[in-house]
């Protein structure tokens, strides 16, 4: 495991060496061992582009190694070559990485990125995208972009029941700003439907539980 990362870091540099050692193979040694150098090589360079350093950009985020998984994801130059589903955790790790900076036109930009892969061989990340999208236009003050995107990835649909709760709650909590109670009663009863296990939003759908029942309409 550790030289495979070690390889993945240093791809560029073992691409170079085969190709330095299949050439001089092919004037001095052996023709045939210059030749697998040379297929080595080329493996190297397709995995260069395709794959990037996107696996342990992941193995760092999952063990919570956020500065690793950063320097690792700015080793890759050409996230456009990445194939289609590597390309899509590409911006949507890109956007995590932005909020936790706070840079929220980062975010934003990475997440639309992220849905123009129109990728589902990883599942279907439609969903989740349009509710992060949707959670950005939150924090940057869009209550009515935030709106169309939170009910566009919930109608889209998303696998996660904590975040399909999260979604409804907002909606919620958006529909009652705008005093359509109706509506803001309707998300609040999906959100509870979803049966979430998360703490804080089973907390928030606690504490809204006091409040819907007062309302109009």
């Amino acid at each position: 495991m550790k030289f495979l990362k070690f390889y993945i870091i240093n791809r560029l540099w073992f691409i170079i060496g085969l190709l330095a050692f299949g050439i001089v193979s092919h004037i001095w040694l052996d023709t045939i061992l210059a030749w697998i150098c040379y297929t080595l090589a080329i493996i190297s360079l397709v995995l260069y582009f395709l794959v990037g350093t996107m696996r342990i950009v992941q193995e760092a985020v999952m063990a919570g190694e956020v500065e690793e998984a950063t320097r690792y994801i700015r080793m890759i130059k050409f996230p456009k070559l990445l194939f289609k589903p590597l390309r899509q955790a590409y911006f949507m790790l890109q956007s995590n990485l932005a909020l936790a900076n706070d840079n929220l036109d980062q975010a934003e930009e990475n997440l639309r990125a992220s849905l123009k892969t129109n990728s589902t061989l990883a599942g279907d990340m439609r969903g989740t995208n349009l509710l992060q999208l949707g959670m950005v236009q939150l924090r940057k003050g869009n209550t009515k972009e935030a709106r169309q995107h939170l009910i566009e990835a919930v109608k889209v649909g998303i696998p996660d029941k904590d975040n399909l709760a999260a979604a409804y709650l907002q909606l919620c909590s958006i529909e009652m700003q705008r005093q359509q109670f109706r509506a803001a009663k309707e998300y609040f009863k999906r959100a509870k439907a979803a049966k979430p296990k998360n703490e804080e939003i089973v907390k928030q759908i606690q504490q809204l539980e006091k409040q819907i029942p007062r309302l109009p309409g």
